[in-house]
This record gives structure tokens, C-alpha cells and sequence, in this order.
């Protein structure tokens, strides 16, 4: 073989191999960042705001005609 293509396959190794070990370097370091904050966030919890007067109920209708008039102007609009 020649030499610049064995030259080119090293350097293509060499730098691939570099993306690899960095990805792998990412991937490890997330999984202990996300072990390390959900250990940190059992010590310290947040507070949780109270809501006062609890949650209020949306009455549904089963009235659908609005519905249906924005479908027919959607269906006719120029």
C-alpha cells in the first residue's frame, strides 16, 4: 500500500477514536450528574407552593355547535 493512504487511515483512527472516547467521557458524566442531583434533590427538596382554594372543575358541554360552525367556516373559507 502506499504510505499518504496508511498516513490517512492512522489520522482517520486516530481522530474517530477521539470522537468515540468523547462520547463515551459525555454519556458517563451525565449518568453521574443525574445520580448526583437526584441524590442531592432527596437532602434538599423544594418547596412546594400551596394553592389556595384548591382546583376548579371546567363544566363540560356537550353543546358541539360551536364546534361544528368554525368546521363549516374553516371548510368555506376562501
Amino acid at each position: 500500500m502506499n504510505e499518504t493512504i496508511l498516513q490517512g487511515i492512522s489520522v482517520m483512527c486516530i481522530g474517530m477514536g477521539t470522537v468515540v472516547a468523547f462520547l463515551c467521557i459525555t454519556i458517563v458524566s451525565m449518568f453521574v450528574m443525574s445520580f448526583v442531583v437526584g441524590k442531592l434533590n432527596k437532602l434538599f427538596p423544594e418547596a412546594v407552593p400551596a394553592v389556595a382554594g384548591g382546583a376548579k372543575k371546567v363544566a363540560a358541554s356537550n353543546d358541539d355547535s360551536e364546534v361544528a360552525a368554525a368546521i363549516v367556516a374553516a371548510l368555506f373559507r376562501k
